[in-house]
């Protein structure tokens, strides 16, 4: 088929101007990525954007949380780590990187740049009138009709019965706490007269306090994380610390922290007591667990000392800093002595539990100096066992440990020969031993019977290096000390966010409306309702203002 001769495609063809779009301009570009940075779907996915970006800080060691894991890191994986850590990808300081902080503030601007633009809405929506009564209620949800007959009455008098009628319904709407506006008006010579109510703004209010104490958090957490500070501590039991950097075994605080804002006192861990579920307790098959831990505390500032007590979930609050009870176990009291019978080591070192259960516990000593082999050399020596604090015997001759308390405690221990180490500059843990350049001495790897040790007993290392004693098994417990300012404020926000959700929820937003429409024969009244979004009680709602209407009438 033919165009026609004037036809134009857009080319300009048939002498007709080209049609372009306009353009839009910087101006109208920044308006378009506001309008994109503040809708619901780009918040949502900044959010999972964020979600996302916090895995590499949790596989990978962070330097705020762990600087050694980061030069183990290096050491191991020397060609990947320059590129890991170099800018942009910041992979050991994910949070503090670059990318992390611009998808941190960008969910910040979109959550204020949504907000606030509702918050004005929301402000002319509660102080404005409800709408207009709509000319046909019969569109509406639960519509119902009643007729009121009276042929006798002139129209003056139905017209004052639907005015009073209205007034009624008013006043019911007022006493459900409905905002009311009675309206008047004429149509094809018949006036109608109607109220118009609304509520339920009490629920865009709930949503806005929810953003805004999610804004709070967002805040507040930014805060903390600036302002923060993480300490914890081993303490055997007979110990004391110390509320000062040096004294703390790892700490975790933010970039401006100040050392000098720790409040100065000490905390002596006099004793820690567990009790175990018993047979008394009539379970059998829980037998052996754990029913509270209590830390006998003792703390000491100003001079003077108190008596105090943590428990699991209730800290020690200490100037407004709480210290927690995390974690506990066994720490054997070890004596070592070298060849000529001096003490080269005389320390209780803490086993970490490998079974929760019955506290089976690995553990690690490192001997650096002071022992010499039979040339007279100077030799380090590392040794690696475990702690059975109910000691039994399996089938294959290995030991375990079928009871968490110290019923029949013994210590094995694997002895090595060499080189710890240490003196390579590489930071390394108490808790594990490097015996890539040591010899084994003791343990089945060598087809040499570790040493066994129960409290009271002493024994000779291997190849007359001296002798090793088991002196005591007490118990150690690890505290968290945190100093947070913004952490009320989280909890603050963090509840006013759960509030306005609830709010927000159990809110329904209805309008209902009351019409009287006089007719030849009497007055007809109209009851119908609206809601924004789902409402199931809508129609239940208009059923009851119509019964309670009839009453009044």
């Amino acid at each position: 088929m033919s165009r026609p001769s004037d036809y134009d495609d857009g080319t300009g063809a048939g002498g007709a101007p080209r049609i372009e779009a306009p353009e839009i301009g910087v101006k109208g570009w920044l308006r378009w990525f506001w309008r994109q940075l503040t809708s619901m779907r780009v918040a949502l996915i900044l959010l999972l954007m964020l979600a996302v970006a916090a895995i590499p800080g949790s596989l990978l060691p962070q330097r705020s949380a762990d600087p050694n894991g980061v030069v183990q890191y290096e050491q191991d994986h020397p060609k990947l780590f320059p590129i890991l850590d170099a800018f942009p990808i910041q992979a050991f300081d994910v949070y503090g990187s670059v990318w992390f902080s611009a998808i941190y503030l960008l969910l910040f601007i979109s959550l204020i740049g949504c907000v606030l633009p509702r918050i004005v809405h929301h402000w002319k929506a509660w102080r404005g009138r409800p709408p207009k009564t709509p000319a046909r209620l019969q569109r509406m949800a639960g519509f119902t009709e009643v007729r009121v007959s009276n042929t006798e009455a002139s129209d003056a008098e139905r017209e004052g019965f639907a005015v009073r009628a209205v007034e009624e319904a008013a006043a019911v709407l007022r006493r459900l706490r409905y905002r009311v506006e009675t309206q008047r008006v004429t149509r094809r010579g018949v006036t109608e007269v109607s109220v118009s109510a609304e509520r339920g703004y009490l629920r865009e209010t709930g949503n806005l306090i929810f953003h805004i104490s999610l804004l709070g958090v967002l805040v507040s957490v930014g805060i903390g994380g600036v302002f923060t500070f993480n300490g914890q501590k081993v303490l055997v039991e007979g110990e004391t610390m110390v509320n000062q950097l040096i004294d703390y075994d790892t700490v975790n605080s933010g970039r401006s922290f100040d050392t000098s804002s720790l409040e100065p006192y000490s905390l002596r861990l006099n004793s820690l007591d567990v009790s175990y579920m018993t047979p008394d307790d009539g379970n059998v098959s829980a037998i052996g667990h754990v029913k509270d831990y209590v830390a006998n505390m003792t703390l000491i500032e100003d001079g003077g000392e108190s008596e105090h007590i943590i428990r699991v979930n209730h800290p020690l609050r200490i100037h407004g800093s709480p210290a927690y009870l995390i974690a506990n176990g066994y720490a054997p009291q070890i004596t070592i002595r070298n060849a000529d019978d001096e003490v080269v080591y005389s320390e209780a070192m803490p086993f970490i539990p490998q079974d929760n259960l019955n506290m089976t516990s690995l553990g690690v000593v490192k001997v650096p100096y002071g022992i010499t082999d039979g040339a007279g050399d100077p030799v380090q020596i590392g040794l690696r066992g475990f702690f059975y604090p109910t000691k039994v015997e399996l089938e294959s001759g290995a030991y375990t440990s079928n009871y968490p308390d110290l019923t029949n405690p013994l210590l094995t221990l694997d002895v090595f020969e060499g080189d710890l180490g240490i003196d390579g500059g590489v930071p390394q843990s108490v808790y594990s031993l490097d015996t890539s350049d040591m010899e084994q001495l003791t343990g089945r790897a060598v087809d040499a019977e570790s040493l066994e040790l129960a409290i009271g007993d002493t024994v000779d290392l291997p190849n007359g290096l001296g002798t090793i004693t088991l002196d005591a098994v007490p118990r150690y417990a690890s505290f968290d000390v945190m100093q947070n300012p913004a952490q009320i404020w989280i909890l603050v926000f963090a509840l006013a966010a759960l509030g306005g959700l609830i709010w927000s929820l159990f809110v329904p937003r209805r309008r209902m409306w009351v019409k009287a429409v006089p007719t030849a024969d009497g007055v007809v009244l109209q009851y119908a309702a609206l809601a924004r979004g789902d409402d199931p009680a809508l129609e239940r709602a208009v059923e009851e203002l119509r019964e309670r209407h009839r009453e009044r009438l």
